[in-house]
């Protein structure tokens, strides 16, 4: 209460001078307060303009958080990617400058000259013309001066988050400035392969993969064609011909620095995938307040996209499972367009969630019921075995069917599974003939014949009553006869490669007569072959050695192709023929796309970046495909963009 003066008292009145004084104090004091004030704020102007930039920026990324926090899909609240982002998981194209050599007098000693300066340095330091023992003969400019040898642009999409040691495939161009006219039966030495634009000086991004091996050209170009309008006719693949040399680094960055958020976070991980045999370093590794390191286990070496989200869709709160489980389920309901979040959460949860959801496995509605499928089939469900069969045969949507028949492929010993997968070996629609293929041969079901063609490919026999010839361009070379009475019809003729394959047959014939001279200067090969499919695979791909001395042609995989298409195209084998789709080069051209804005690390040694976050769009899409995705390689390789060219025969 404010002190008062007595109300006995009165207050003396003040003189003139008094109040004068008085006022002219008041005065003062006012106009030193303002001065005063307008010093502070001009000082704290100045300290805002000359305050530190890093501080500036937390405040600027607080900022950010809190709107992403708010953008957060509701059902991936209370996980791993509500309070952090994914580093590190784009897929990664890769490429350099190689050499290929046992080429038939189809190479160049065309090169920029800076080209020829590098690779000449990069020989030397491989031992050529040095005379060590076991070193290679030629000089460097002896075999880039060879028109047997050629140089090329190796690229390759090492798969996100993949381990040291990972295969993928790799796709071999013609440099651009040389004059090669075919890559057939040549053979890549290696190649080391950066990240970013290529580059021949010393600025160049450390290699972090090598390619090498025997290319695979396009299998429906003839082996000797060199005409300009010849598809493909100087370029080729490596079907798992590249190798990661370190491991391509995973982390979590918290939105929010907090080392005991961090702690937590990763306790949390490691409870859901503890450390393995063989594994060395925990799951997850906290290295700071803001970064967590993430280590792939042995069991997801093939599935880092799986296990990425996994990662994501972990629950901070691992107790209860069967209420978060519930609220999911709600969630899903509610919304069938989260399906795909749904199902992760609840594989996060584990086995745990399986009662919440099993009679979701006959649920009207297809989002939801394959949600609840996938991940029964992913947790080994043997409930969802008769479901997802149904699905396979009946469903309209010809994705529902193909996954469904995916899912079967991977889970457990059942024989229900063997049986129905099976049947839709005689599906109408080719795609489930495949996929039904693909997943047998996973669960090494005795119905799928496969034969061993040296090193050079598998040969596959389907029992089907629809006949085709499938052929692999990627991972695992594989030609599959889907049918078992596939054979060359009589009478025939096949005039083929400039006269040095000729194969003949008349009327009632048992025999295929067969040509073929390897080179003009090399004596001919003269054979009587049977024409069932098998038969005559075998005959195109078996190189006679003393110990079996079965006669042969000693064919390369893409020559064995490339006269089945013959026959094919000239009506000579009456079925199907397609061939799996080139994806490398869609990813490769996306990658062209975006180096305008691309500025790669050239210090870096370990290629720790944070720049590629990944924030709450679905990983699976680019990590839970095949191991290589260079089926989409380019030709133009950075320097030029050339257009892409498709395949003769599509899948």
């Amino acid at each position: 209460m404010p002190w008062q003066l007595p109300t006995n008292v009165r207050a003396p009145m003040p003189s003139p001078m008094t109040t004068i004084r008085a006022l002219r104090w008041i005065t003062a004091r006012t106009v030193a307060t303002v001065a005063a004030s307008m010093v502070i704020i001009g000082c704290s102007d100045m300290m805002v303009e000359r305050a530190d930039p890093a501080l500036q920026k937390a405040a600027v990324n607080r900022d950010a958080v809190a709107v992403a926090a708010t953008d957060i899909d509701p059902i991936m609240r209370g996980t791993v990617a509500s309070e952090t982002s994914l580093v590190g998981f784009d897929p990664l194209v890769v490429r350099g400058y190689g050499i290929v050599v046992g080429l038939r007098d189809t190479g160049s000693r065309q090169m920029p000259s800076d080209v020829r300066a590098f690779l000449s340095q990069e020989l030397a330091k491989r031992g050529f013309g040095s005379g060590a023992p076991g070193s290679p003969k030629m000089t460097p400019q002896q075999l880039l001066n060879s028109s047997d040898s050629a140089v090329v642009i190796v690229e390759g999409v090492i798969p996100p988050g993949a381990p040291k040691g990972s295969r993928f495939d790799v796709r071999v161009t013609t440099a651009p400035g040389t004059s090669t006219t075919s890559l057939e039966g040549g053979r890549l030495l290696v190649a080391d392969l950066r990240p970013g634009p290529l580059y021949t000086g010393s600025r160049q991004p450390f290699p972090l993969a090598e390619g090498a091996g025997s290319i695979v050209i396009n299998p429906f170009v003839e082996p000797n064609a060199t005409q300009r309008d010849t598809i493909n006719r100087s370029s080729g693949r490596i079907l798992d011909g590249g190798t990661l040399s370190k491991d391509m680094k995973l982390k979590l960055r918290l939105q929010t620095p907090s080392h005991s958020r961090s702690e937590s976070i990763q306790n949390t991980i490691n409870t859901l995938f503890p450390l393995e045999s063989k594994q060395k370093d925990q799951t997850a590794h906290g290295r700071s307040g803001e970064t967590i390191d993430l280590t792939v286990p042995p069991s997801y070496r093939k599935r880092t996209g799986e296990f990425a989200e996994l990662v994501r869709h972990t629950p901070l709160n691992v107790e209860n499972a069967e209420q978060t489980a519930m609220a999911i389920r709600r969630s899903l309901l509610s919304n069938p367009g989260a399906a795909g979040a749904a199902s992760w959460r609840w594989q996060a949860l584990g086995k745990r969630a399986l009662p919440m959801i099993q009679d979701l496995y006959e649920y009207p509605e297809e989002q939801p019921r394959f949600a609840a499928l996938n991940t029964g089939a992913k947790l080994n469900d043997m409930l969802a075995v008769a479901p997802l069969l149904q699905m396979a045969k009946s469903s309209d949507s010809i994705t529902y069917r193909t996954e469904s028949i995916k899912l079967l492929g991977r889970m457990g010993v059942n024989a229900e599974i063997e049986i129905g997968l099976r049947e839709l070996l005689n599906d109408p629609d080719v795609e489930i003939r495949l996929a039904a293929f693909e997943a047998l041969d996973r669960r090494r079901d005795p119905h799928i014949i496969g034969i061993e063609m040296g090193k050079k490919f598998v040969l596959n026999i389907v029992p089907s009553k629809y006949k085709m010839i499938y052929v692999s361009q990627s991972g695992q070379p594989r030609i599959v006869i889907f049918g078992e009475d596939v054979e060359v019809k009589r009478p025939m003729t096949l005039y083929t490669w400039s006269g040095r394959l000729i194969i003949k047959a008349d009327e009632g014939d048992k025999l295929l007569e067969v040509f073929y001279r390897e080179r003009p200067e090399t004596p001919a090969v003269v054979d009587r072959v049977k024409p069932d499919m098998s038969s005559m695979v075998s005959y195109f791909a078996r190189r006679p050695t003393p110990d079996r001395p079965e006669s042969g042609l000693n064919f390369t995989y893409s020559e064995t192709i490339s006269a089945l298409h013959e026959l094919w195209r000239l009506k000579y084998i009456d079925c199907d023929f397609r061939a799996e789709q080139d994806r490398i080069l869609a990813e490769v051209l996306r990658d062209d796309k975006g180096e305008k804005d691309l500025r790669p690390e050239f210090t870096a040694e370990d290629g720790d970046s944070d720049s590629d976050e990944v924030g709450p769009r679905s990983i699976s899409e680019i990590g839970a495909s095949r191991g290589s995705d260079l089926e989409t390689a380019s030709v133009g390789s950075g320097l030029d963009a050339a257009k892409a060219r498709k395949d003769t025969v599509p899948r």
